[in-house]
């Protein structure tokens, strides 16, 4: 099931990419506003949209990996529904930052940088949130975790996967009977 939605999305995503290419020149310089329309549009970019901006530039595909993986700001993976982020600037790396990340990874069986398979969990590192004398610090969606600790890891997950059973629950109970 989780796998057919994905493939519906992805083609929703590349039909979408294909009508706004229709906006940009197909010069060489083109690329990097390209990637971002992608970015900004899906999130992330897909390996079918590299190719498509490849073919729509008469660029090889190399080219448009190679400039894409330059940036660090573009994402080759769909971002979590739920998505983290963990400080690992120089207070949270004194402080334990690169602990909470290893805890986030074995509790959502994931690494930096991917989502969980159904979609539910990114986890991302970053230099500095600027919430230096919370360290440990790790932003979850838009909300700032301070002082974290390996059990409110544990506690935050716990806390999502809960609300998510919680929300299935009301939804079957609203659906009419069969």
């Amino acid at each position: 099931m989780i796998q057919e939605n994905s493939l519906e999305e992805e083609k929703l995503i590349l039909d979408d990419i294909a009508s706004r290419l229709k906006a940009f020149g197909r010069e060489r310089e083109e690329l990097i506003p390209i990637l971002q329309m992608i970015q900004e549009r899906h999130a992330y970019i897909a390996e079918d949209a590299i190719k498509m901006a490849a073919e729509y530039l008469g660029i090889a595909i190399c080219e448009v990996y190679g400039v894409a993986t330059f940036y660090n700001q573009f994402r080759f993976h769909p971002p979590g529904k739920n998505h983290i982020k963990v400080c690992l600037g120089t207070a949270c790396h004194v402080r334990g930052g690169d602990i909470i990340l290893e805890n986030f990874e074995r509790k959502l069986e994931i690494r930096d940088g991917e989502t969980t398979p159904d979609r539910e969990f990114s986890i991302e590192r970053v230099a500095c949130v600027g919430c230096c004398a919370l360290a440990p610090v790790s932003v979850v969606n838009e909300t700032v975790q301070g002082h974290m600790a390996p059990s409110k890891v544990e506690g935050l997950i716990l806390g999502f996967k809960i609300e998510k059973e919680k929300a299935e629950r009301e939804k079957k109970k609203s659906e009419p009977a069969q």
